[in-house]
């Protein structure tokens, strides 16, 4: 099923720069994204990531990272996780790092993120987290309204998603894995 949407949703599109260009544009007109996209040291940007499952759930996605407004290389995000889950979703997302130590954390070759880690929505809709620290659950009304969730940065990072279509039922854990090429 998980690779049936990521065919779907054609990530070997070429116009891969264009779509994170857009992207970059829809986190620009958050008001909770705005200070991260104006202090960070660098991002990573993956303007379409594809989700899935049914018991056994995973996701994938390409992007670019950046530091000092160049792009310094790409990046591969994957996802597993296992529990209640049911559907198929696409969304985007935003990693902020706040200082070099982050940046080189995250560019070192293959990253993941703990249990721990969370994201903050920016589109309608609700959110969950379940990790180490117990349940958490919020909701966010939009881009450009004032009622967006508190993010702040988790070991260096800040994440951010943005939601593009699908639905999930989801009561699951697990971790996003991610990889880095550097640019030549």
């Amino acid at each position: 099923m998980l690779i049936t949407v990521m065919v779907a949703l054609g990530l070997s599109n070429p116009a891969q720069a264009d779509k994170i260009l857009d992207t970059v544009e829809i986190f620009k007109k958050s008001e909770a994204v705005q200070p991260f996209l104006k202090s960070a040291y660098g991002y990573a940007v993956f303007p379409t990531v594809g989700k899935a499952g049914f018991g056994i759930g995973g996701a994938y996605g390409k992007g670019q990272v950046y530091r000092g407004g160049k792009v310094t290389g790409e990046a591969k995000l994957f996802k597993a996780t296992i529990g209640f889950q049911l559907g198929g979703q696409v969304f985007s997302e935003i990693i902020f790092f706040k200082d070099k130590r982050a940046y080189d954390e995250f560019t070192g070759g293959n990253f993941e993120f703990d249990a721990t880690a969370s994201a903050v929505a920016i589109t309608a809709g609700a959110q969950a987290k379940a990790g180490t620290e117990g349940a958490t659950a919020g909701a966010s009304a939009g881009p450009n309204t004032d009622t967006q969730a508190k993010a702040r940065y988790h070991k260096g990072m800040a994440v951010f998603v943005h939601i593009k279509g699908g639905l999930m039922y989801e009561a699951a854990i697990g971790g996003q894995k991610f990889s880095f090429t550097a640019n030549p």
